[in-house]
């Protein structure tokens, strides 16, 4: 790990032992919080309700996995907004969550108009007040439906605001441990540190069985068949 120049080895110890994970519930979040654990940090769970239709099963699953890590410090909290401003197949019941679209050069109507920031925002407000010098999050790039911001560029600047707006003596860096990664390879990480798979929650549609066919189905089925692995879950 990078140990910033301004801290001492006992401030390091004192305030980047805890790291604050963004968890939707999904395969990639939970993927990238077993990596905080791995190295160490004490964990600090976030699931933020943005209006997303599919909000009640995601929140189970995000439960459900914080109870498997015997997650002590845990937030559910809302960015309603979100949903108010619209514009997104998640958060607007009027635009159909659209099937077999994947396509990474043209921005998808799942795209939720710079979620990642206030997903973020939020996870830097908690974490300055907590202590923690770590954000985790499980954004990926090379595989994904091609959201603006889920790119490695976006974070990078995003970690340059926070430097800017938060306390001198506040030290976060935001990690995205599978941004370069794909689907496949995410799955395969995942079996080996022994993240629960089947309690994570993927579809865009539906609350039940996953529907199979929207892109983010779409692309767990994917990597799961590359993975020569079976999905755990019910599917339509």
């Amino acid at each position: 790990m990078h140990l910033p120049e301004s801290l001492s080895l006992i401030e390091y110890n004192f305030h980047m032992s805890k790291a604050v994970c963004l968890v939707s519930g999904g395969l990639d979040s939970i993927v990238a919080a077993a990596q905080a654990e791995a190295e160490g940090h004490e964990l600090y769970f976030l699931h933020v309700n943005y209006g997303q239709l599919t909000w009640e099963r995601e929140s189970r699953a995000f439960n459900d996995l914080a109870d498997y890590y015997a997650v002590k410090e845990r937030m559910i909290t809302r960015a309603d907004h979100l949903r108010s401003v619209g514009g997104s197949a998640l958060t607007d019941p009027a635009i159909s969550v659209p099937a077999h679209q994947l396509n990474p050069s043209v921005v998808p109507v799942t795209y939720v108009p710079f979620r990642n920031a206030n997903l973020l925002a939020i996870a830097v407000s908690w974490a300055e007040v907590v202590g923690a010098g770590y954000i985790y999050v499980g954004a990926v790039e090379e595989d994904s439906s091609g959201y603006p911001d889920c790119r490695k560029s976006f974070f990078t600047a995003f970690e340059k605001a926070v430097d800017e707006g938060t306390m001198p003596e506040t030290h976060i860096r935001i990690i995205t441990p599978l941004i370069r990664m794909n689907k496949k390879n995410i799955i395969l990480q995942g079996l080996e540190m022994g993240v629960p798979l089947e309690k994570t929650w993927s579809c865009y549609r539906n609350q039940e069985r996953a529907c199979g066919s929207c892109d983010s189905c779409l692309l767990r089925l994917r990597g799961f068949r590359e993975a020569g692995v079976i999905d755990p879950i019910e599917y339509e």
